[in-house]
């Protein structure tokens, strides 16, 4: 059976995997519930999630080097984001990539590939490694959402008549 997707669920799709609150956790789901098979949604929603990590270390570079050049901006960077790096500085030689990645992976409000990314640029992480354990992060999560979902669906069938 040929199931046919239009265009307007794909296009809500990604934009709901680009959206901060909904992410992936609300983008798959969306797809799944629309009627996209499983293989071509998780793809999408991950390939359109995991876009996230270099769109937030793009704009928060930028954002720094213009803001940079206030002295307000210099201070409250010192203040807060080098204290905050060398307070956790331990944390993430400890964990490092691996712990963004599972951070990433557990599909909990307030964990996701937006909140990673931001975490990774204020803790001064490399870009294109955070960006590749934010990516793996993400695909993990999409299995684990994926699972969720399935199952899910599949307990209802305990309590219909067929």
């Amino acid at each position: 059976m040929m199931v046919t997707v239009g265009s307007t669920t794909l296009v809500l799709t990604i934009l709901l995997c680009l959206f901060p609150i909904a992410e992936l956790r609300g983008g798959l789901p969306f797809a799944l519930a629309r009627g996209m098979p499983l293989l071509p949604a998780y793809l999408v929603c991950v390939l359109a999630n995991a876009l996230v990590g270099p769109l937030v270390f793009l704009f928060l570079s930028t954002l720094h080097r213009l803001l940079e050049r206030g002295a307000a901006y210099r201070r409250f960077f010192e203040r807060i984001v080098v204290r905050a790096r060398r307070k956790v500085n331990r944390a993430v030689e400890r964990f490092g990539y691996v712990g963004l990645a599972v951070f990433v992976a557990i599909p909990l409000p307030l964990t996701g590939a937006y909140t990673g990314a931001v975490g990774a640029w204020v803790l001064g992480m490399s870009r294109w490694k955070s960006i590749l354990a934010i990516a793996i992060g993400v695909a993990v999560a999409g299995v684990v959402i994926s699972a969720v979902y399935l199952l899910g669906i599949q307990a209802l069938y305990i309590f219909l008549k067929r």
